[in-house]
């Protein structure tokens, strides 16, 4: 009954037999093999279009140097108060880009609204040199409440974006999560909606580690391989990096492990609801936020289910507010005998 973050999962099996396949004999480092190569085509073919990818082991290194690429370091990063790059990497965005600021905004259940970009921009914008200027918008897809922007709405914020000169970042460490409850295709979940540059991360969706930074305008790359290995980025055995990829891709398998994550998640939602704990936001990816009894915390605990209290205000007397996630490995009978736990308190 491990709820914690789909981050305690073990490496999904296809992925770690991929990574004992390129096990084997002596091959070129730091990208230049054919694993990688492969790689580059099939995230090509993924999104549909010519891409420019940079594979990197942790999603704070693919945020933080995307960021650090389209942000000059005098500039500014809209993005929503509670976004992972905002609250939990420590800083390094703002260190990997020289000082680049971010610039915490608003929204209900994890999602900022166009309006309040639109004011944002406006606010950021002139007055320079004494002030910093927004450079950049980057949005959570799956945000940290778990929830979702719709294309329409990704659409609507790059083209605001986009008409005031700022490049668009999307943090996708859990990206197709996102994907499997949007049911559309790569391509529109992105550069076709405006998006400039995908954080695409794998490790929370099954991998060891492995993440890439996509660029639909192979031009906006231009010395990003530098920026990679200078930043101490740049896998000496890239080989490795690249086959957990090159599994995540191969016939949707990372897809396929999304989808059975975000239906761990629906269930569990719903054995909660119907037990008549209040779930706060909807949940759409593989994400649920609850009003947990304190008491029936203690209980769920001292029964071995792990899972995470985050800072809350407005819960009533004697409530938390507990993050549950699932994950490619979370399976029926643990949400099951989770659900009758809390049953029959």
């Amino acid at each position: 009954m491990n709820f914690a973050s789909d981050n305690t999962a073990a490496i999904a099996p296809d992925i770690l037999k991929a990574i004992a396949a390129v096990n084997e004999g002596f091959v070129l480092g730091y990208g230049n093999d054919p694993v990688t190569r492969d790689v580059e085509k099939r995230l090509c073919a993924f999104f549909g279009r010519e891409v420019a990818a940079f594979l990197v082991p942790t999603g704070t290194a693919a945020n933080s140097l995307a960021l650090a690429h389209l942000t000059p370091p005098w500039n500014g990063v809209l993005c929503h108060a509670n976004a992972h790059i905002n609250t939990d990497e420590c800083g390094a965005p703002e260190f990997f880009g020289h000082g680049m600021k971010l610039i915490g905004l608003p929204g209900d259940h994890g999602k900022l609204q166009l309006e309040t970009i639109a004011a944002a921009i406006e606010r950021y914008s002139g007055h320079s040199p004494h002030q910093v200027n927004a450079a950049s918008v980057s949005i959570t897809q799956a945000t940290e409440a778990g929830t979702i922007y719709r294309v329409e709405e990704i659409a609507a914020i790059a083209t605001a974006a986009h008409a005031a000169g700022l490049k668009v970042h999307m943090d996708g460490a859990r990206f197709l999560n996102a994907l499997a409850r949007l049911n559309v295709g790569p391509a529109e979940a992105t550069w076709k909606a405006g998006v400039d540059v995908l954080s695409f991360g794998a490790t929370k969706g099954g991998a060891l580690a492995a993440e890439a930074v996509v660029f639909f305008d192979p031009k906006l790359a231009a010395m990003m391989p530098e920026r990679r290995k200078r930043a101490g980025h740049l896998f000496s055995k890239h080989r490795f990096l690249a086959a957990q990829f090159e599994a995540f891709l191969n016939d949707d398998y990372g897809l396929k492990l999304a989808r059975h994550a975000n239906a761990m998640a629906d269930l569990l939602a719903a054995r909660l609801k119907a037990a008549g704990i209040q779930i706060l936001w909807p949940v759409e990816a593989n994400l649920v936020f609850a009003a947990m009894p304190k008491a029936l915390d203690a209980k769920l605990r001292a029964a071995g289910a792990a899972y995470y209290v985050r800072r809350s205000e407005g819960l009533a007397e004697g409530e938390m507010l507990v993050r549950m996630v699932t994950s490619f490995a979370t399976r029926e009978d643990e949400v099951e005998n989770f659900a009758s736990l809390i049953q029959k308190r």
